[in-house]
């Protein structure tokens, strides 16, 4: 055929297929944006209805996945492409990847009991699927978490709802578990006396329930002190470190004496 016939012939149909394409192009970008809007709109009744800050992502990530794919499949229909031919299709190659839509599903499932059952809410401070630290978002399939030393982490809403789940915000105050070692000999009813009065000074430490300061066990060095200030969850590791150091101090100040370590005498014919 002619190079120029050829080019007569095609021109029509690449014409065409590039408005095909600009207009898909554009339905998408038109409808994505109505999508955001809509989205917007819906978060913003939400709040002026004082719903839960978990709540709300929850339905956002779920409204703006399902408007997203009914927009994919407007599309496909505009452009005269079948879409029962195209959810058969789905359907065919959803037997195949089974095995990972059910994984999603599970994920899917358990999100919804987390939003529904509330064992945590978005800014708890929780331990989860072997992850510690503060939830910054419960999504469809996933649960993001900060750790303390603030890695993003995300954990499978399944893996969550099937382990065990600590809440550490669930409560007015925690505990904070400390040790203080004696020496053999030490007058340990002055050094808890002595504890007990400098460690309830500590900032953020709550006078009620009052610090606990008992004897807890017996080394070779020297028995060992429980030291178990309360606070509220947010001023933990202040609490925590604080402590550590007002035992030191008031321990040193006061003049105890520094435990020794025992040492293990090898017998001169051990090998």
């Amino acid at each position: 055929m002619d190079p120029v016939q050829l080019w007569d012939t095609a021109r029509p149909i690449l014409v065409n297929g590039a408005l095909q394409v600009a207009a898909a192009i554009a339905l998408w970008v038109a409808g994505t944006w109505l999508i955001n809007l809509a989205v917007r709109l819906l978060s913003a009744a939400l709040e002026r209805q004082k719903v839960e800050p978990t709540i709300i992502r929850y339905l956002r990530s779920f409204v703006e996945v399902v408007l997203k794919i009914a927009l994919v499949v407007a599309i496909l229909g505009y452009f005269g492409i079948e879409t029962t031919t195209f959810a058969a299709l789905l359907a065919g190659v959803g037997v195949a990847i089974g095995a990972a839509w059910g994984g999603l599903l599970s994920n899917f499932a358990a999100g919804a009991f987390l939003v529904v059952l509330r064992p945590f809410k978005v800014g708890d401070f929780i331990c989860a699927g072997g992850i510690t630290g503060t939830v910054k978002e419960i999504g469809l399939f996933a649960t993001a978490i900060t750790t303390p030393d603030n890695v993003l982490t995300l954990v499978g809403n399944s893996k969550i709802f099937g382990d065990s789940i600590q809440n550490f915000s669930a409560n007015a105050y925690r505990r904070v578990d400390l040790k203080a070692q004696l020496a053999q000999g030490a007058d340990h009813a002055a050094a808890i006396a002595l504890l007990r009065e400098r460690v309830a000074k500590v900032e953020n430490a709550l006078v009620d329930p009052a610090p606990d300061v008992e004897i807890l066990e017996f080394t070779a060095s020297g028995p060992v002190l429980a030291v178990r200030p309360y606070c509220h969850t947010d001023h933990y590791w202040q609490v925590y470190f604080d402590t550590n150091r007002v035992i030191r101090d008031a321990l040193g100040e006061a003049g105890f004496p520094v435990p020794e370590m025992p040492v293990a005498v090898r017998s001169v014919g051990a090998k």
